[in-house]
Order: C-alpha cells, then sequence, then structure tokens
C-alpha cells in the first residue's frame, strides 16, 4: 500500500484513521508492550517518520486508540434500553454485569486500559495528554449518567464511585487475568492451583456489584444525631 501526502484537512484525517485502524487489528494478534512502531508503519504503508508527522509518538497512538474505544464501548451502553423494575440491589447486581460483560467483549479496550497509566501517559506532548484527558472526562460523565440512570438510589457522587471502581478494576484484572503459558501449565498441573486463576468478568461484576451494595447500604444508614424511630 502506498499513499500520498495529504494536503487537506480530510485527508489527513483520514490518514489519522487508518494509522489507528491499522494499529488496533495489530491490538487483536498481540498486547500493548508487543506493538512497534516500525510494525505499525509497515502495515500501513508509511515509512516511521510519516506516522510521526501524524502521531508524535508510538504511545500517543495508542493513547488516541483507548479514546476511540472508550467512546464506542459508552456509544454501545448509551444504546441499552432503560433499567427494568426490581430492588436498588438487583439493578445494581444487573447494571454489574452489563459492565463486565461489555468490558470482556472488548478485549483490545481492556488491553489498552490496562496500559494507560504505566505506558500510554507517557512519551506524549502536552497537547495529546490534554486532548486525551478531556475525551476521557467526557466518557466518564457518560458512564456515571448511565450508572446514576440505571440505579438513581446510588445518587450522583455514588454512581461516580461506582463508575470509578469498576475501571481500577478492569485495570488490573485485566493483566492478572491473561496468564503467561508457564502460568497455564501450573494452573493445568494441580487442580488446587487451578483454583486460583482470575476470571476476568466474574471478578469485574463481583466488584461492581458489592462496590453498589455497600454505597447503597451507607446511603440508608441514619445521619448521625438524627432521632430514630
Amino acid at each position: 500500500m502506498t499513499f500520498q501526502r495529504a494536503r487537506t484537512d480530510e485527508q489527513r484525517h483520514q490518514r489519522r484513521r487508518q494509522i489507528l485502524d491499522a494499529a488496533a487489528a495489530m491490538l487483536t494478534e498481540m498486547p500493548v508492550a508487543k506493538l512497534s512502531l516500525n510494525e505499525l508503519s509497515r502495515r500501513v504503508g508509511l515509512g516511521k517518520a510519516n506516522v510521526l508527522r501524524y502521531f508524535a509518538s508510538r504511545e500517543a497512538v495508542l493513547l488516541d486508540l483507548l479514546d476511540t474505544e472508550v467512546g464506542d464501548w459508552v456509544d454501545e451502553l448509551t444504546r441499552l434500553p432503560p433499567p427494568g423494575h426490581g430492588s436498588a440491589r438487583e439493578r445494581g447486581d444487573r447494571l454489574a454485569e452489563i459492565l463486565a460483560t461489555s468490558l470482556a467483549r472488548r478485549p483490545v479496550l481492556c488491553d489498552l486500559l490496562s496500559a494507560q497509566g504505566a505506558v500510554l501517559e507517557h512519551n506524549i506532548s502536552t497537547e495529546v495528554a490534554v486532548r486525551h484527558k478531556r475525551a476521557a472526562r467526557k466518557s466518564l460523565e457518560h458512564l456515571v449518567s448511565l450508572a446514576h440512570r440505571h440505579v438513581p438510589e446510588l445518587g450522583p457522587d455514588g454512581a461516580a464511585t461506582l463508575v470509578e471502581t469498576t475501571l481500577l478494576m478492569a485495570m488490573t484484572a485485566w493483566p492478572c487475568s491473561r496468564p503467561s503459558d508457564a502460568m497455564l501449565a501450573a494452573y493445568a498441573s494441580d487442580p488446587e492451583l487451578a483454583a486460583m486463576r482470575l476470571d476476568f468478568t466474574d471478578l469485574v461484576r463481583r466488584t461492581t456489584s458489592l462496590t453498589a451494595s455497600g454505597i447503597l447500604a451507607r446511603g440508608q444508614e441514619p445521619t448521625p444525631g438524627a432521632p430514630t424511630t
């Protein structure tokens, strides 16, 4: 594949989109840690210097891709039907299931999230950092609104806490749930060791569900000093 230099804003946008699409395709084959700028350049048919014309670094490419992946996930969630009936706890459990299973269906997003703080937010310009954080803030606002819509009893602050906890658990659980070949062999060798293997979906679901239950329980506690019946 060969490219001529992009001369218009639309052409430059298309080049950026092609680079991001190539990076997304590569992440279905390899983890973030193994994606190199050299291989990405080869995949899109551009010289490394030309890729750097559109993105200042490998991390800038992946951070932009993370913002796109999060946006697509949020769009998927916001298209869900209104929450059903049931107690606040039951609706919290359903929300936990939705968040966990929808994340598990997006391995590229989970891999990028797990690398965000330690890798992707380094070796970037202030301009890229500001653009990323603004996109992240917008996505967080949509996720908090979604959680509050499903379980209004959480309140705005509780919904924000729930979303933050879910994302932090996903960032931590993803690499822990992707064992190496040696660990897979260890699990296969002993049923007691196999029981220690972490399941991403179950861990995120349980953490989110318990967080929702805890927030709801705290909200029902009487205010200190208030009269009781």
